[in-house]
């Protein structure tokens, strides 16, 4: 009994803040100066690719300046190719069928890549999420556009996180990051958890297609959010964050975006995109503040970024919206945690001593 209460109280632990704000303040500089750009010049509907390649920011934020550049560089790497596979299939409308096996085999060659260079945040999760995003979307300008204002909005990042060493010029010799070498621990560990996240993401987006969903890409992103978690405990504790969280992000979803008293204030409703914009940068700047410290507030704020950006893009009924964004990330987050129980015998991660941690890098406190 004692360990089920310390999970339970674990579920609502808010870890100690580790300069949170700072690193926030990094990613909504990212965010907000590519975002802002495109609505001055009248493209809000392209933020989404600038917001995927900004999430470069949110990668590396507590190491050393040349640590963290690479870091981010790889990072860059999983979502610049996320947004380029699904701009092509947004372009060549390979929907349904298609986008749930290029995702599912993306999501476990990701999950290869992001254990061998450790990434953090664990997993291939915003690779895919931005994949099946973009590829969700009907695309307004030339395929190599939309890339390119990703991989501009990363490049500004980039700078952005290495930004404090001019100020400080602290260099560390002979440091680099912590590459694994599958050779010395075994292939076999990364190869088990990559085919988690391929059966995971292609079980939920099956269903998506299945039950006529018009955003099956939810479902396998939620899917894949348990299996970053380092141990089983771990990973139903995030898929439920995810629940839980999107849940009450939903709430404040509606609020922005349903029909209600304060959209008849005139400078709302004449200005209704800009302000959409807006609220994307503030609420990635709150995700971050929250992501490190509890996964569930966390989405509270990121439910609306994904939401906004996508009615930006393509707009459609907001309570259609909503209620699809409910679903699929019920039935994901659920499929996740059952493939996490299922395929058991070994840690959710290959590497559970260097993920046991609370994606800062530094070994997470045992539940309390």
């Amino acid at each position: 009994m004692k360990p089920v209460l310390q999970q339970v109280r674990a579920l609502h632990r808010l870890e100690p803040a580790d300069n949170d704000s700072l690193a926030a303040v990094r990613v909504a500089i990212s965010v907000a100066v590519p975002s802002l750009t495109l609505l001055l010049l009248g493209r809000a509907d392209l933020i989404m690719y600038a917001v995927f390649g900004a999430l470069t920011g949110m990668y590396g934020r507590s190491e050393p300046h040349q640590l963290r550049l690479k870091h981010q560089a790889q990072a860059a790497l999983v979502l610049l190719t996320g947004v380029a596979v699904g701009v092509v299939l947004s372009v060549t409308q390979l929907h349904s069928w298609w986008l749930v096996g290029i995702e599912a085999v993306m999501a476990g060659a990701g999950s290869l890549f992001a254990d061998k260079v450790r990434l953090k945040p664990n997993g291939p999760f915003f690779g895919i999420l931005a994949l099946g995003a973009c590829a969700s979307v009907p695309l307004a300008v030339p395929w190599y556009a939309a890339v390119l204002i990703a991989a501009g909005s990363a490049v500004f990042s980039l700078a952005v996180g290495f930004g404090g060493w001019v100020r400080s010029r602290a260099w560390q010799p002979g440091a680099a990051r912590n590459i694994v070498s599958f050779r010395a621990v075994g292939a076999r560990p990364a190869v088990v958890h990559a085919a988690r996240y391929v059966l995971a993401v292609g079980a939920a987006g099956t269903l998506g297609v299945l039950s006529g969903s018009g955003h099956p890409h939810w479902a396998m992103a939620a899917a894949a959010v348990p299996l970053a978690g380092a141990d089983l405990p771990s990973s139903v504790r995030r898929g439920i964050h995810r629940i839980v969280g999107t849940f009450f992000g939903l709430a404040v979803t509606a609020v922005v975006l349903l029909p209600g008293p304060w959209q008849t204030v005139e400078i709302v409703a004449v200005h209704h995109v800009a302000v959409l914009a807006i609220l994307v940068i503030v609420f990635q700047f709150t995700t971050e503040l929250f992501m490190a410290r509890h996964y569930g507030l966390a989405m509270v704020s990121f439910t609306p970024v994904i939401l906004l950006m996508t009615q930006l893009a393509a707009p459609i009924d907001p309570a259609v919206l909503i209620l699809e964004r409910g679903v699929e990330t019920l039935v994901g987050a659920l499929i996740g945690i059952l493939v996490v129980l299922a395929v058991r015998g070994r840690p959710t991660s290959p590497f559970a001593a260097d993920l046991l941690s609370d994606g800062r890098g530094a070994p997470a406190p045992p539940p309390s």
